[in-house]
């Protein structure tokens, strides 16, 4: 099998599994995910996040399967995480430990979770079809479009899941979308979120 073909039967699992729990939209929540974890039998361990640059971790022992999280990670890589150590468990519960951190992702095995994480929360077909409906065509993807696409759909993938995807896919060109201040441009084009006001309110 090579690495393409590998990438592909990956994405074809997780719209398996998006179709077995039911996820209809782009907005895959933690709970959703451990739904997943429940019916699996994987047990959640939060690490505290300065412990490592560690993301997360699978492992399968004589203890059974276990997903070590870090406790830290925001809301949209949180779930990312969780989706990304589905893949190990599915795939890949012979190795006795997978982990997810900087040191090991340009590895294929860590490539496929990500790719599998991605699909089964926003499936490529799904990113294109929604952004075709705002007029985008290939080639023409600007960061505003992203950002406007995770507002109107509210995805849990992240800016960074998005623009690499809009770049893998052709929408935009390769790294154009790499140094993006997201929250930034988020802020400029809907405003000060809520929970921005209420912390300065409370300043006062």
């Amino acid at each position: 099998m090579t690495r393409s073909e590998y990438y592909e039967a990956l994405k074809s699992l997780a719209r398996e599994k998006r179709a077995q729990y039911g996820f209809r939209t782009a907005r895959v929540l933690r709970s959703d995910l451990r739904r997943i974890y429940r019916d699996e039998g994987i047990t959640i361990d939060l690490w505290p996040y300065k412990l490592r640059k560690l993301r997360g971790a699978y492992v399968n022992d004589e203890l059974g399967p276990a997903v070590l999280l870090a406790k830290g990670l925001p809301a949209d890589p949180m779930v990312f995480t969780m989706g990304h150590e589905l893949k190990h468990h599915f795939v890949d519960r012979d190795l006795s430990l997978s982990y997810c951190d900087p040191s090991n992702e340009s590895n294929p095995i860590e490539i496929g979770a990500e790719v599998f994480a991605a699909e089964l929360i926003y499936p490529e077909r799904d990113f294109e079809t929604d952004l075709a409906a705002m007029g985008i065509a290939k080639g023409s993807c600007a960061p505003e479009h992203l950002v406007r696409l995770k507002h109107d759909t509210r995805t849990t993938l992240s800016y960074t899941g998005l623009a690499k995807r809009a770049e893998f896919l052709g929408f935009a060109a390769h790294h154009s979308l790499a140094r993006v201040r997201w929250k930034i441009l988020e802020e400029q084009i809907y405003g000060e979120p809520l929970y921005k006001r209420i912390r300065r309110r409370r300043k006062q």
